[in-house]
């Protein structure tokens, strides 16, 4: 008799247990789901030109090129190079950064266009 209590008592605490990571479990993904960030290419103009994300998250840019030539998107230190026809759009995975800031240009631009990534 003492063996199938034990044997039920294990098994309660094993199915308690596991609701309880169930419960959890929708908290913890949304804290880890990607966030993602708009950014617009014009003409030779990044927007927005200053951005702050949280570092040690993956991060999905959203690149539209709103301008009328195409652009190229980039941060070589990265690794992030996306070129855009106009009108196109398209997006980048950062993975998760180091605080800092992280400088983008459109490199068709490059003395007019400059995005500042900062990671806090």
């Amino acid at each position: 008799m003492p063996r199938a209590s034990f044997v039920h008592g294990a098994f309660v605490a094993a199915l308690w247990l596991c609701l309880g990571w169930a419960v959890d479990a929708p908290a913890q993904t949304a804290s880890t789901e990607m966030l993602v960030f708009s950014v617009v290419i014009k003409d030779g103009r990044i927007t927005p030109a200053r951005l702050e994300v949280p570092a040690g998250r993956k991060i999905k840019l959203a690149l539209k090129n709103d301008g009328t030539g195409p652009c190229e998107f980039e941060n070589l230190s990265l690794r992030v190079e996306k070129v855009l026809a106009p009108g196109a759009s398209s997006f980048v995975v950062i993975h998760p950064l180091q605080p800092g800031t992280y400088r983008f240009i459109d490199d068709f631009h490059p003395t007019t266009s400059e995005m500042l990534l900062v990671a806090k």
